[in-house]
């Protein structure tokens, strides 16, 4: 029963405690949503659309591939009772054959892009990170998290929108 009530005295000091010091802790925190930012930020849409520009004409041509290999898997499904055998297999190989080709540059494409939205959305994360970094000494935080890391956060203390419009003057962050 004593280690019970000390128990009980402890978390009642330790929640004292926290309630002292929790309200001037909660004031030198700020987060940051990623997502926004890499959506919001004009470096980021720029960025898009550069690479939606580059990659549009490889996407168009995939998807002119990817119709003619529906057109053709269609037309092998419905002409195959009525074709000779070797003419079946001449087809199906022929469909194998631009299926692999389009599998291919797919695969291609994708890789490309990957590497090209890396590179380009790293200088934005770079430049975000040196804003938030600014902010974050500007305006005395201690720490500043990734909103996508927090369960929740009060609207007060996110710095995402001055984030945002840091990276909209052209030297932010540079």
């Amino acid at each position: 029963m004593a280690a019970s009530k000390n128990h009980t005295l402890a978390a009642c000091i330790l929640a004292a405690s926290l309630g002292a010091v929790g309200p001037a802790f909660a004031q030198s925190i700020g987060f940051v949503s990623l997502e926004r930012i890499l959506r919001e930020a004009p470096p980021a849409q720029r960025a898009q659309k550069k690479l939606e520009q580059e990659f549009s004409e490889r996407g168009q041509e995939l998807s002119k591939m990817a119709e003619q290999l529906k057109k053709m898997q269609g037309n092998l499904e419905k002409n195959a009772l009525t074709m000779s055998e070797s003419e079946r297999q001449k087809r199906e190989r022929e469909f194998g054959d631009v299926n692999r080709d389009f599998q291919r540059k797919q695969r291609e494409f994708n890789e490309d892009l990957a590497q090209r939205r890396k590179e380009e959305f790293d200088g934005v994360l770079e430049r975000a990170n040196r804003a938030v970094k600014q902010i974050a000494e500007a305006e005395k935080l201690d720490v500043v998290f990734q909103n996508e890391q927090v369960v929740w956060a009060s609207m007060r203390i996110d710095i995402t929108d001055r984030v945002i419009k840091a990276l909209e003057e052209p030297r932010a962050g540079k």
